[in-house]
């Protein structure tokens, strides 16, 4: 039998030959729950803006990076935004099974960030940096609460 950990050699380090299984649970917070929820019950984009520099955040985001404001007011900002850069994958994720997954920054009218998002419904070819895109989200009844509620954003 293969010994799975290995000392090595004069050092107090071990390597460790497999897998470990490291659970974990992400909470949203207030302020990401009223936006996920917002997208799952309502196809509605909520921001944030800064009370002091009035720059719009989205996602939405408590503090600006700034000026540091608190943020405290939602906006609603469009489903239809600009892709700002893109990336292709060779390998499908979970989130994303296709051949080849195509991630966007996209900056959504009515928002002054970007936020990194699928793209769908386009040959990789036809991408360009510029390109205007809308959210397609999921059926009602298949959204969760999630990001991956926007099933992709495509060309309009």
């Amino acid at each position: 039998m293969s010994q799975v950990t290995i000392k090595l050699e004069d050092k107090e380090i071990y390597v460790y030959e497999g897998q470990i299984y490291i659970p974990n649970k992400y909470a949203a917070g207030t302020i990401g729950s009223k936006v996920l929820i917002n997208i799952r019950d309502k196809k509605k984009l909520l921001g944030m803006r800064c009370p002091e520099c009035n720059k719009v955040y989205f996602p939405a985001r408590q503090t600006c990076v700034e000026c540091f404001g608190l943020l405290d007011e939602y906006v609603e900002v469009s489903d239809k935004g600009t892709v700002m850069t893109y990336t292709m994958c060779n390998e499908s994720t979970i989130a994303q099974p296709v051949d080849t997954p195509i991630y966007a920054v996209i900056q959504l009218d009515g928002a002054d960030t970007g936020f990194v998002h699928m793209l769908g419904g386009v040959e990789p070819e036809k991408i360009s940096i510029g390109m205007r895109v809308k959210a397609l989200f999921r059926e009602k009844e298949d959204r969760r609460g999630s990001v991956l509620d926007i099933r992709y954003f495509k060309p309009l």
